[in-house]
């Protein structure tokens, strides 16, 4: 892919995984924005433009599952919610360390997921999932 998007939204409550997947997705030069929230009311927050410097939508949402007060799932009920316009055409990643085989079967059950991955975020993961989606 050599078109850089515009910008990749991770909603994680691990702060270190988030340090992490940003410098992977930055070193890969494929976006020119990387924004990172630590709750599921954060990232709805910021899709509905109610921070007040609103950045671009994002191309990919990372998100994880297990969260304290607003998990990934809950999370994806409000964002099913939202009007069409703050929804646009945004690839949602569920990223997660839930091995659970319940949590991927239910992942495959909702439209907006696109994918499901393993933490932590690697290059060649990346990779193909830009190729994928993009």
């Amino acid at each position: 892919m050599n078109k850089r998007l515009d910008c990749f939204l991770l909603i994680d409550d691990n702060e270190a995984d988030n340090v992490y997947h940003e410098i992977i997705i930055e070193e890969a030069g494929c976006v020119k924005e990387v924004i990172s929230v630590q709750s599921g009311k954060d990232g709805l927050e910021l899709l509905m433009g109610n921070k007040e410097e609103a950045p671009p939508a994002p191309n990919i949402i990372f998100l994880d599952i297990n969260m304290p007060g607003m998990n990934g799932w809950e999370f994806l009920d409000e964002y099913q919610k939202l009007h069409s316009k703050n929804q646009a055409d945004i690839i949602i990643i569920m990223l997660t360390t839930s091995l659970n085989p319940d949590d991927r079967k239910r992942a495959e059950k909702i439209e907006a997921i696109k994918d499901f991955k393993t933490k932590p975020l690697t290059t060649n993961m990346l990779k193909e999932i830009l190729e994928k989606h993009f």
